[in-house]
């Protein structure tokens, strides 16, 4: 398995960013109430919230298959591997954008984490893109 990855290193950046998808996923649909709460969003923000985690379900999956479960491992899996990658660099520059402009969605319990966590999950599957790009461009 590790093989697959290039090494452990590759292997580890991909278990993490996908575990940070999963903890996501997890706290949005199956947690809704205690997510929105924390974040001061409303009940009225449930559905919302929960087709956003819905979308964190379907990377986490295909991620699993891709990863773990695949014949072919990595190779040509370029698109997954981009499309996670801008979906990331969305969040994370809307994210600034949302803070910056501060007048809707922002409240008392508006924090930092909305930029810190896409930002992360931005640099971690940027690096996956560049250091398996010998596996997933083929």
């Amino acid at each position: 398995m590790i093989d697959k990855f290039g090494g452990i290193t590759f292997l580890v950046i991909f278990v993490i960013h996908f575990a940070a998808y999963a903890f996501y996923a997890f706290r949005c649909v199956f947690q809704t109430k205690a997510f929105v709460d924390q974040y001061g969003m409303g009940d009225g923000a449930a559905i919302m919230t929960r087709f956003f985690g819905s979308i964190f379900v379907g990377s986490v999956l295909m991620a699993v298959y891709v990863g773990f479960v695949r014949p072919g491992g990595l190779e040509n899996t370029w698109a997954f591997f981009n499309l996670i990658f801008l979906q990331n660099a969305a969040a994370f520059v809307f994210a600034i954008w949302s803070h910056k402009k501060g007048n809707l969605g922002t409240n008392e319990k508006t924090s930092i984490e909305g930029i810190i966590a896409p930002g992360v999950l931005t640099l971690l599957s940027a690096i996956l893109c560049y250091g398996l790009s010998d596996k997933i461009y083929i």
